[in-house]
């Protein structure tokens, strides 16, 4: 994309609350827009994350800190755009950022641009339990789900959804942090149900119970846009998660663009239903019975593997919000399916083979910005070396000392362990959810 196509005068501000150092979807923002020429100002936890060695990044500011409230969040961004001096566009990087600039938006203009739209509608959409509802106003499909009213209402429903089911917490953004719950589990028994639900004034929100759709070849699916003033959706596509991290139900650690109407007509439908503006990243999941994809989650920002649907003129999600908010037109760029995303320290033997012909990018690595892919396996290893020992003081009373168990050693050898990617991962991507 010629760098005379966005507007370099107005800078950008990116904001992630959540403290996730290996969050690949910032660095890409951060190269989208450092390379057009943009001024890229950060607002983030960038303490052990390849991140900050970025050429492309301007300045690093430190974020509010998790669980701040709205007026902490607002006092911290007003500050920077005191530093900034000039009206910059500003993109939320994970869920919590998303719902709290669109319920401070009237109050951050005119020193930040953003999309018009309601307010409560990132909120909405994010929340799990209104996201059900949302669906089915629009006629999307989306997995049955039942929200208890009690431990036994939640043991009853999980029996009648028919075991497996899958348990969220409709707010993951609340959880607080140590006590062991996570966004999303596999419910394998009633009494697992019960014990959840009487949790739920620690997670601080509701309890969700949804139907188990399970996971094979080609069913996990991606739509990642950007509603423009008008409504158009553009700047994106679908994809296919052909890896994840953990198997079967993780992040996206390989990801292709493939042209998928059904999931296309849902995306725009829903959009425009909501009269959704910015950008916007959804996971679906195709029923294997139905052939019918099923909406799984909306999330109010970029999602971490955006940069796959850059097209054929280098337009991207990121960079179609910042020329729509600057009044620039979009470039006329063609798809292009096929290209590949691969995320290094999550599927590294990916990596290394023949680039298909629509091209590959890679989350870390990059010729033009060097720094990152050089600091991440440092600074992975130290991340993994220090959750393998947690797991391994974990079990200690079970295991031999000098003999790790068997669920942690099995993928060191392959991947950077396919193991330590199912118990390690939870963590990296479970705690932080709101950004993956």
């Amino acid at each position: 994309m010629p760098v005379s196509l966005l507007d370099t005068r107005v800078p950008a501000v990116l904001l992630r609350i959540d403290r996730n150092p290996f969050h690949h979807g910032t660095l890409g923002a951060v190269r989208s827009l450092g390379r057009a020429g943009v001024q890229v100002h950060l607002v983030a936890d960038s303490t052990g994350s390849p991140v900050r060695t970025s050429r492309f990044v301007r300045q690093i500011h430190p974020p509010p800190p998790p669980g701040a409230s709205l007026g902490d969040i607002a006092v911290a961004l007003r500050r920077i755009a005191n530093g900034v001096a000039r009206p910059a566009v500003l993109i939320p990087m994970d869920d919590a950022s998303g719902i709290a600039v669109g319920r401070l938006r009237e109050e951050l203009a005119p020193a930040y641009l953003l999309p018009q739209q309601p307010g409560a509608l990132p909120e909405r959409v994010a929340d799990k339990a209104e996201l059900a509802e949302v669906c089915a106003a629009a006629g999307v499909p989306h997995p049955e789900t039942v929200i208890p009213e009690s431990a036994e209402h939640a043991a009853s429903a999980a029996r009648g959804l028919g075991l497996p089911v899958i348990a969220k917490w409709s707010r993951p953004w609340l959880l607080p942090p140590g006590t062991g719950l996570r966004s999303t589990t596999v419910v394998r028994s009633a009494q697992e149900a019960r014990d959840l639900y009487l949790r739920t004034g620690e997670a601080g929100s509701r309890l969700l119970l949804q139907a188990f759709l399970p996971p094979g070849p080609d069913r996990d699916w991606f739509f990642h846009g950007y509603a423009d003033r008008s409504g158009a959706v553009c700047g994106g596509g679908p994809g296919v998660k052909t890896r994840a991290w953990p198997r079967g139900a993780g992040l996206t650690a390989v990801g292709r663009w493939a042209p998928n109407p059904q999931v296309q007509l849902l995306a725009e439908r829903l959009a425009g239903e909501l009269g959704y503006r910015g950008i916007f990243d959804l996971d679906f999941r195709r029923c294997g019975a139905t052939g019918r994809y099923h909406l799984l989650d909306f999330n109010p920002r970029p999602g971490a593997q955006f940069r796959l649907f850059t097209d054929s003129a280098g337009l991207d999600v990121v960079r179609a919000l910042h020329l729509d908010l600057t009044h620039r037109p979009l470039p006329d760029g063609v798809p292009l399916p096929g290209r590949e995303f691969v995320v290094e320290n999550y599927a590294p033997l990916t990596a290394l083979r023949p680039v298909p012909p629509a091209g590959r990018e890679l989350a870390w690595n990059a010729r033009d910005d060097r720094g990152p892919g050089r600091a991440l396996w440092g600074l992975w290893a130290r991340h993994v070396s220090g959750r393998l020992l947690d797991r391994v003081r974990a079990a200690a009373p079970a295991a031999s000392p000098t003999e790790l168990p068997h669920d942690l050693s099995d993928d060191v050898r392959e991947d950077v362990s396919e193991d330590v990617s199912e118990d390690v991962s939870e963590d990296v991507c479970d705690e932080k959810a709101s950004s993956c």
